[in-house]
């Protein structure tokens, strides 16, 4: 399975920076590209592992479930 990078744009628009067969490959791009950001634009580079480009693209953008024991008052 390889490591895919994507941009990660306002309203969860996603655009394919690359895919890597090594995790070390992967890590190294998406580092150097998050130097290259503007913090002004509010977009995110992100890496993951699938095993293709639409499961990597539909985890990135699934809904998570609020985690109820990290809500409410006592947090």
């Amino acid at each position: 399975m390889p490591y895919y990078v994507f941009r990660l744009g306002m309203f969860k628009v996603l655009e394919k920076q690359g895919e890597w067969a090594t995790f070390k490959e992967a890590k190294a791009q998406t580092n150097a590209l998050r130097k290259t950001l503007d913090p002004k634009t509010g977009d995110k580079y992100k890496m993951i592992f699938a095993d293709n480009e639409i499961a990597a693209q539909e985890t990135l953008t699934a809904e998570r479930e609020l985690e109820k024991t990290l809500s409410g008052d006592d947090w």
